[in-house]
């Protein structure tokens, strides 16, 4: 088995990732062109105006398990005030894109999840919903998919939220 390209520190699960400039179009082909599916919402929030793509940045990502949180606690609102406190901040919406083309749902699978949601500013859509994109394990294959960015949103256990790493 290749050596992953992810590690743990503490109990979250770390790794670096870099932009290349991809457009929100671009990302809608290349991740379908490789067999993964993006979602509804998740096609209106990559051509959406927020949407903004960097070139050559790299990014520290430390994503934090929904373990961590008690079943009651599992809420958006919560999961920023902790990050806040671990001196994380909030990525690029970008990352979910590179998230899902780094990872395999195995590897997704093996780091103890089922998706990792980017915690980056929600992106509304056509009807006004604020949401996060995430890179999610299927049935059927590997998604990008959108979740509701509210801050009341709770969460599964399953769940990792990927913020990035102050430098």
């Amino acid at each position: 088995m290749p050596t992953p390209q992810w590690y743990k520190v503490d109990t979250a699960i770390c790794f670096d990732i870099t932009s290349d400039g991809t457009s929100g179009e671009e990302w809608i082909e290349r991740l379908e062109d490789k067999g993964d599916f993006v979602d509804g919402y998740g096609k209106c929030l990559l051509r959406s105006r927020d949407f903004k793509p960097t070139k050559g940045v790299t990014t520290e990502v430390e994503v934090l398990k929904g373990e961590l949180f008690s079943d009651s606690e599992r809420i958006t609102r919560n999961i920023r005030a902790d990050a806040d406190k671990r001196k994380l901040a909030t990525p690029n919406a970008e990352v979910a894109c590179l998230i899902r083309e780094m990872f395999s749902d195995e590897e997704i699978e093996a780091m103890g999840l089922w998706c990792i949601v980017a915690m980056h500013e929600p992106i509304k859509d056509s009807g006004g919903g604020a949401y996060l994109l995430a890179a999610r394990r299927g049935d059927n294959g590997p998604w990008l998919s959108t979740f509701y960015g509210k801050p009341d949103n709770e969460w599964d256990r399953d769940t990792g939220f990927a913020f990035a790493v102050c430098k």
